[in-house]
């Protein structure tokens, strides 16, 4: 487990930022990601009857969405202990496969670090 104060400033932002959408929304996940202009995008995760998205797929959405060409880093806020195959693969998708998914859990604490693809 990694304190979540000895992260980058940019990295625990965006912890931060999936940790307060989990909470917001009372649902299992909140993600965030941050593109390589710097700016972020925040989601949670998606569940309705045609359409079901984890927090991170819905954040990489919203990135390609607002025009996004590449990703820094991402990070979810989850109870489950890594990143879904799936979530890892539409990181990838936009980011590249070296591009950092940070794994914390509720309580914010960064339980790892994996890369994308």
């Amino acid at each position: 487990m990694t304190d979540s104060s000895a992260l980058d400033p940019e990295d625990r932002k965006i912890v931060t930022l999936a940790r307060s959408a989990r909470a917001r929304n009372g649902v299992p996940e909140g993600a965030a990601v941050r593109d390589d202009t710097g700016r972020t995008y925040v989601a949670a995760t998606v569940g309705l009857p045609s359409l079901k998205l984890s927090a991170l797929q819905t954040a990489v959405a919203m990135a390609v969405a607002s025009g996004a060409t590449s990703l820094e880093a991402a990070a979810v806020v989850t109870e489950a202990g890594s990143a879904s195959e799936q979530d890892r693969a539409a990181v990838a998708d936009l980011g590249g496969p070296g591009t950092p998914v940070l794994v914390a859990g509720p309580d914010g604490t960064v339980r790892s670090t994996v890369t994308a693809g």
